[in-house]
């Protein structure tokens, strides 16, 4: 199978006549010349835009931006012990209207709307192309251009509803209502449906069964919004089903086989993913996921950096919440196990005597010994002492020593220091949609109907011969339960933030499980982004006429 290969098309920018000031500001554009227009008509310029448009997407999938507004400041995910931004995560004065990530997401996903605006728009003019193609293509770009108002409107609530192409400067802006916002996304959604194919053969395009996952999750958020409607978690149920019962998706027996690189990044669980690739002509700064997760083992006893166990930028911490309440049963479910690193063996052999565990005066170890265990749970200090290696116990962690979440390492990186990581970001899998066809039959009030969904989940994810003890019954299923098997299906895929916010308990659970943040976050403020003081600047009339979200 072909894989559809995008990147940053100097091509798209002439074409839809953006400059580099323009992604400053979408709604101030500079026109750059005649030419632009001309190309996106042929058949080779409209199909550069239609990937310019997919390429947005690596703005926010698999970026430190997207993961500083949905995994920091979560009650999952805290600090480590390096970064700029953990003031993101512990919502100080500093996360305003100039925070840098913001900002980026803002102009990105505008450049990508706009990029998609013109391809809507210029659709009925191109020639060389047939028109089903062309039909295809127009619905593909309707689902990313749907996408990134979805993300934008759970960010920043109103904003900028813009649905066709800016071909002149314009600084007059306003904030549509978030009401409106859904509306027009749902519209998107619903109208390129018909015209989507159900497989492609060019992986990584947009499908039927996206279309309907999105559509899922759009009306599975928009039942608490201010957008909601009565009949909301019905379509979010019926979506759901949709895509697990009309298409060839199924759940991979072993819930490690998802994450495998490679093999797990084009499988029969992906629904749709943000394609990364090795060829750095390509990759821009690639996925940057797999530096982000990984504690410093490589200063510790016995260690040295290698690519195996990843290139550590030790930015985001799991909580406390995280590994010993979410990940209570690691008796049958399998999921604590195969989603953290608990051994490291040496790679720096010798004997040591600066140890974080002080059971012991000193370690010797050999190559391929294990140098570092993690048993999740506290051992005895005489336990300790009986190991040759050093024991981390959750009495030891701290912000550059914690348990390593293992999904999106990229070992086959070509070497120690090489960045870009190659590896696709998962950003709609089966899993996720089985646990949104069970939330919503919940919130519908039928409980029966949710457990065979939910159940599925955790079946695929126990230890073998524990199936049945995974399996939990009508009682035992309440919104708490939910927001747990989120967490240990999903976490670190940067959905945390928004499910909190929909559920409306971010401030609540926050306050409760992550300390780094309690002190500062607020009812009434925090539930929203900042909006980019650039764009109020560059409006006409400033904050008078664009304000400013609550508190900011």
């Amino acid at each position: 199978m072909k894989t559809l290969k995008y990147s940053k098309f100097l091509a798209a920018a002439l074409l839809l006549s953006l400059t580099t000031t323009a992604c400053k500001d979408l709604l101030e554009e500079d026109v750059v010349s005649q030419v632009g227009a001309d190309y996106i008509t042929t058949a080779a310029g409209f199909e550069s835009g239609v990937k310019a448009v997919y390429s947005s997407l690596r703005d926010f999938y698999g970026r430190e931006n997207g993961m500083d507004v949905t995994v920091f400041g979560t009650d999952t995910y805290t600090f480590g012990s390096d970064g700029t931004y953990k003031y993101m995560n512990q919502y100080t004065t500093q996360l305003d209207s100039r925070t840098q990530p913001i900002i980026d997401i803002w102009n990105a996903f505008y450049v990508g709307i706009n990029t998609a605006n013109a391809v809507i728009d210029q659709a009925p003019n191109v020639t060389g192309l047939d028109e089903a193609t062309k039909k295809r293509r127009v619905a593909e770009v309707k689902v990313l251009r749907a996408h990134h108002y979805f993300v934008l409107v759970q960010m920043f609530g109103d904003i900028p509803l813009v649905l066709n192409q800016s071909t002149k400067a314009n600084k007059e802006a306003t904030r549509t209502p978030a009401k409106d916002v859904y509306l027009a996304i749902v519209q998107d959604l619903e109208s390129a449906l018909p015209d989507l194919t159900a497989t492609t053969t060019e992986y990584g395009r947009v499908t039927k069964g996206a279309c309907e996952h999105l559509l899922a999750r759009v009306y599975l958020t928009k039942a608490t919004s201010v957008a909601m409607a009565a009949d909301d978690y019905t379509k979010a149920a019926t979506y759901a089903q949709n895509v697990i019962k009309n298409y060839t998706y199924r759940l991979l027996p072993d819930f490690a086989s998802v994450f495998q690189q490679g093999a797990g990044e084009i499988s029969d669980e992906v629904i749709f993913a943000t394609q990364y690739t090795s060829d750095p002509t390509t990759n821009g700064v690639g996925n940057e996921t797999h530096l982000y997760f990984v504690m410093e083992y490589d200063a510790q006893a016995g260690m040295k950096r290698d690519i195996a166990y990843g290139r550590p930028f030790r930015r985001f911490r799991p909580t406390t919440y995280l590994l010993e309440t979410v990940y209570k049963d690691r008796v049958n479910d399998s999921r604590y196990q195969k989603s953290f690193r608990t051994v490291y063996l040496s790679n720096n052999p010798g004997t040591f005597t600066n140890l974080f565990d002080t059971s012991k005066p000193s370690i010797t170890v050999k190559a391929g010994d294990t140098a570092i265990y993690l048993p999740g749970v506290e051992w005895t200090v005489a336990q300790r002492a009986r190991k040759p290696y050093q024991v981390m116990v959750p009495s030891l962690y701290r912000p550059n020593l914690f348990p390593t979440l293992i999904k999106f390492l990229d070992p086959i990186r070509p070497d120690l220091q090489y960045q870009p990581g190659s590896r696709d970001f998962l950003m709609f899998r089966l899993a996720e949609t089985y646990l949104i066809a069970a939330e919503a039959l919940f919130k519908s009030g039928k409980t029966a109907d949710a457990l065979p969904f939910i159940n599925a989940v955790r079946r695929r994810a126990a230890f073998p011969g524990k199936e049945a003890a995974m399996q939990i019954t009508a009682s035992q299923l309440t919104l708490e339960f939910i927001m747990e098997e989120r967490e240990r299906e999903l976490q670190g895929e940067m959905l945390r933030w928004f499910d909190l916010k929909r559920w409306g308990v971010l401030v609540e659970r926050v306050k409760l499980y992550n300390p780094d943040a309690a002190p500062n976050i607020r009812a009434g403020k925090h539930e929203l982004r900042p909006i980019p003081q650039d764009q109020i600047d560059r409006t006409a009339g400033g904050i008078a006429s664009f304000p400013q979200n609550p508190g900011y």
